[in-house]
């Protein structure tokens, strides 16, 4: 019996990469891939993906607006979620950029990076965002890192980053000035800062890990 995943399309993102990063993770898999806002198509789904970019309010915003968010928030109750970059931010429950409530779905907030004047070991200024590739430390276990050693590298974009308000829902962390939250998971939920769709063969590693995965 084919099953399905429902990547959620409410107008922001980076919904053509990511979509076709879970298409190429399900090929021959005997896992079709729906791109939708349409909430019971959302609902019928064996699990979901939610990514994002951009401003956390829009994409709160445009996530109300498609009428998908309520079938979200079942989904996240439910069955497996993961959420990309924004996608995971929006999982929390508040971000200081332009004061957004998040889903609430994982206790913690989001804060801007403050490292004005800050210098890295060789010299050069800290950059806000962050953009470019950098290491991801697994404080434990999880399915969805199998097969991906620790301190792989992944690609960032991202002027904010997660704190989760309970240690054991930080599921890998990175340096950028500070240590940093960078994957969150709790229960049948796991999400990510980074890009797996820009992360090449860990990336796509992570996506198909996410399709097996039976929290």
């Amino acid at each position: 019996m084919t099953k399905t995943v429902a990547v959620v399309d409410y107008g922001m993102g980076n919904l053509r990469s990511v979509s076709q990063a879970v298409i190429h993770a399900a090929e021959g898999q005997g896992i079709d891939v729906v791109i939708t806002c349409d909430p019971e198509v959302i609902r019928a789904a064996e699990r979901v993906v939610l990514p994002g970019q951009g401003a956390m309010r829009d994409c709160m915003a445009e996530l109300a607006a498609s009428g998908a968010k309520e079938a979200v928030l079942e989904a996240a109750a439910t069955k497996p979620l993961l959420g990309v970059c924004v996608g995971m931010q929006m999982l929390l429950d508040h971000s200081e950029e332009q004061d957004t409530p998040g889903l609430g779905l994982i206790p913690g907030r989001v804060q801007r990076f403050r490292l004005e004047g800050r210098l890295q070991e060789d010299g050069s200024r800290f950059k806000v965002p962050q953009m470019g590739w950098n290491r991801v430390h697994q404080p434990r276990p999880h399915p969805v890192w199998n097969g991906i050693p620790d301190e792989s590298w992944f690609y960032f974009v991202h002027s904010f980053y997660a704190t989760t308000a309970q240690p054991e829902h930080s599921a890998g962390e990175t340096d950028y000035g500070l240590r940093f939250t960078c994957a969150i998971a709790r229960d049948n939920i796991f999400a990510t800062q980074f890009h797996p769709e820009k992360s090449a063969a860990l990336g796509l590693a992570l996506y198909r890990n996410f399709l097996h995965w039976n929290p």
